[in-house]
């Protein structure tokens, strides 16, 4: 007898980490603790491979240190379709104060829907990964399931 498959989706409960692979630990980790107020955990002793866990915000991000970083691809146009991690923010302004003063390369984004607007910050993480910072949940209102 085959094993039955269950039908519907996975049951999945939440977001618990995502993984970077970074050229420098060093560098991604002042990036994510200084910038993005994330703070390092203890990571199993067990991984034989450099890294950091860290966590806030109800998700973990684990920085995995590359064997050969030159083999990372450089990224350094910024854009808002590639693959990013989005932040809610209540402060757009304040954002945009942080990035001009620490000089952190940024592209700013506006969207409408139904009269209400969303802000979009992207930037790049030390390793060209897309961060975007947003006020989204200003789109809750009028975005309704199809």
């Amino acid at each position: 007898m085959a094993n039955s498959v269950p039908s519907g989706p996975l049951p999945i409960t939440s977001v618990n980490h995502i993984s970077l692979v970074c050229k420098s630990l060093e560098d991604s980790i002042n990036f994510y603790q200084n910038l993005l107020g994330f703070s390092q955990v203890k990571r199993p002793g067990a991984f034989d491979f450099n890294g950091a866990w860290l966590f806030n915000y109800g998700i973990g991000i684990h920085l995995i240190e590359c064997k050969h970083p030159e083999s990372l691809p450089k990224k350094s146009e910024i854009d808002p379709r590639d693959n990013h991690l989005s932040f809610q923010t209540e402060s757009m302004a304040a954002v945009e104060k942080k990035l001009e003063d620490l000089k952190i390369r940024y592209v700013k984004s506006r969207v409408e829907e139904g009269g209400v607007y969303m802000d979009q910050i992207f930037m790049h993480d030390p390793d060209g990964f897309m961060i975007e910072m947003c006020n989204c949940e200003n789109l809750s209102s009028v975005l309704l399931p199809l």
